[in-house]
């Protein structure tokens, strides 16, 4: 389906822009485009059961449900992109706070593994690149 593709290929486009700025030392940024390509993963994967939720806590409530929940993805997947979530809101709308290198790092790790394995498994069911 072209709509998973298209949401898949955001997502990585995303990690590349958090790569690019972690590398210049703007961690919120990098913060926020790392929960990005996690949820465009986690929607592309929703859209490939027939779900389309209408809201960033509804996309996290309904791939824990569908992927979590179900045995596909580990546990620690539906905590990275709730943890992702509140971490791009402390980067995007705090005053005052700001998202540490080391969080940043972090999570760009966590996003590079989530991509990863939610591509591996479109890819699995027939969704290919």
């Amino acid at each position: 389906m072209k709509e998973v593709r298209d949401f898949v290929a955001k997502a990585e486009r995303f990690l590349k822009s958090a790569e690019h700025l972690l590398g210049l030392g703007d961690y919120d940024s990098c913060a926020s485009r790392c929960y990005y390509a996690m949820y465009f993963v986690a929607e592309a994967a929703l859209l490939h059961k027939g779900l389309a939720p209408s809201s960033h806590r509804g996309v996290i409530r309904l791939f824990s449900q569908h992927f979590v929940q179900t045995g596909i993805f580990p546990p620690e997947f539906g905590r990275t992109l709730s943890r992702a979530y509140d971490v791009r809101l402390t980067g995007d709308y705090a005053v005052g706070l700001s998202v540490s290198r080391e969080e940043a790092e972090n999570l760009l790790d966590a996003a590079r593994r989530f991509v990863a394995e939610v591509r591996a498994y479109l890819e699995r069911e027939g969704e290919s690149r």
